[in-house]
């Protein structure tokens, strides 16, 4: 079996493995006690907090260990707003970040700054959403979900210049290297990298105003509340370590494995959009996008042939709801697949990837390409042209009925696809864009959104 999901979950490394089972048996002691063993656990959590602290560029007491990535981002959140709430309760952040990020900013008054079809924020478009009573701005390192690599230490350049504070998610790319520019606060997860799940990190500078939202607690700087989880962190620092000793050549090394892959899904596999920047881009992960393929379906086959890759596809998620990275991006949804190679991925399993995968798209085309044209000839109308109706029909559906009755309308007659699915707002024009089609645009329906194409060729 190829593991090919690091991006959700890294293998536990064997020297946290290790970390691990030693901190169990010698830092299972209250480090806050002054007797010897804690005096000894105590030892364990310092030594853990200057590793991390080596590996992400800051001070030792500068950072805290909390229960996961997502409590550090929401603390990190919830304490920067606080610590400014003279300011205001006007936060910024990137249209592509962790949900995580996303759900703490629910709770302010957030603006979201889009970002282009790579998936990455122009600092111009950030400066300009900056406001008054703006108190905290919130960007990712690299995405979770295409690879692409943020500039944060440009938007870093304005937010110290503006005087408000910058938050970084570096969950993605802490294993890769230090997250350069002037932030204030930085979060990461153990898990991303190698470590135990369970451990995630927070940093807050010196300088940076902070208040703490939960009750005081005097562990970990009042910052993260709760017995300290000290042998996941040690195994957590440790691994991140060990990591980082590797990443130079590891990098390296995926990063030409991803540029194969890059390469050829294309040529071996028709109608498929490679999404995400080519070159700012994480060196482990590449995601494409496959017209006329059920995402859960491809996955499934996928798994079938002994790969475990994810998807930021409509297709295969519980609720149905088109990923909000590709949605920002304005790229093709239905067939999506994410390969994030972990570190010792054997080129051999991604050339037997690449020979697999042509095969079962085909094979889940073919059975997608049983769906029966739709009886469009009785719904024509003098404005619309030909009516498509997908009403009910989930993606990957309302692209194939658009694609199958394309050929029946003369070259610059209408196409109306009428859709309740929100994946067709995305995957429309993105087939249009694909196929050489003049995407108009949608437009309100009694039922769904009637999205309106023209026939260019």
């Amino acid at each position: 079996m190829s593991y090919f999901d690091m991006a959700s979950a890294a293998p536990l490394h064997p020297v946290a493995r290790q970390a691990l089972l030693a901190a169990l048996d010698e830092g299972w002691a209250d480090p806050a006690r002054l007797y010897r063993e804690g005096r000894r656990a105590r030892l364990l959590l310092d030594a853990a907090r200057q590793t991390a602290a080596e590996a992400v560029g800051c001070r030792p007491d500068e950072l805290v260990f909390t229960p996961s990535g997502t409590r550090a981002l929401h603390t990190g959140v919830a304490g920067a707003m606080a610590g400014r709430h003279r300011t205001g309760r006007h936060m910024v952040v990137s249209a592509v970040e962790h949900s995580a990020v996303l759900h703490a900013a629910d709770a302010y008054d957030s603006t979201a700054v889009g970002v282009d079809r790579a998936g990455r924020v122009a600092p111009g478009d950030v400066a300009a959403a900056l406001r008054p009573d703006t108190s905290l701005v919130c960007l990712q390192s690299a995405n979770h979900e295409v690879g692409t690599v943020q500039p944060v230490a440009e938007v870093a350049g304005i937010c110290r210049a503006a005087g408000v504070p910058l938050l970084v998610d570096a969950a993605q790319s802490l294993a890769w290297g230090p997250v350069d520019g002037g932030w204030s606060l930085l979060a990461g997860s153990a898990h991303k990298w190698g470590g135990p799940a369970g451990v995630g990190l927070l940093a807050v500078r010196k300088g940076t105003r902070f208040a703490p939202q939960h009750p005081a607690d005097e562990r970990e700087s009042g910052r993260s509340p709760g017995f300290e989880n000290l042998p996941a962190i040690v195994a957590a620092a440790a691994s991140l370590r060990a990591v980082r000793e590797e990443a130079a050549a590891e990098a390296a090394r995926l990063s030409a494995l991803v540029d194969r892959i890059r390469a050829r899904v294309p040529g071996s596999v028709p109608d498929v959009e490679v999404v995400g920047h080519g070159t700012l881009r994480l060196p482990h992960l590449v995601t494409f996008s496959c017209l006329y393929v059920d995402g859960e379906a491809l996955l499934t086959a996928l798994d079938q042939a002994g790969f475990s890759v994810s998807s930021g596809s409509s297709c295969t998620s519980s609720t149905l709801t088109p990923s909000h990275v590709l949605k920002a991006m304005g790229v093709l949804s239905e067939g999506n697949v994410r390969v994030s190679l972990p570190p010792g991925t054997a080129a051999a399993e991604v050339d037997r990837f690449l020979d697999v995968l042509p095969g079962l798209v085909a094979e889940v085309r073919a059975h997608l390409d049983s769906v029966p044209a739709p009886d469009a000839s009785a719904a024509q109308s003098p404005e619309e042209g030909l009516v498509v109706d997908s009403l009910g029909k989930l993606c990957p559906i309302p692209v194939i009925e658009l694609a199958k009755v394309i050929g029946e309308v003369p070259v610059g007659s209408l196409v109306t696809v009428l859709s309740d699915d929100e994946a067709a707002g995305m995957d429309i024009p993105a087939w249009c864009s694909m196929r050489g089609q003049d995407y108009l645009g949608p437009r309100p329906a009694p039922k769904g959104t009637a999205y309106l194409v023209r026939r260019r060729s």
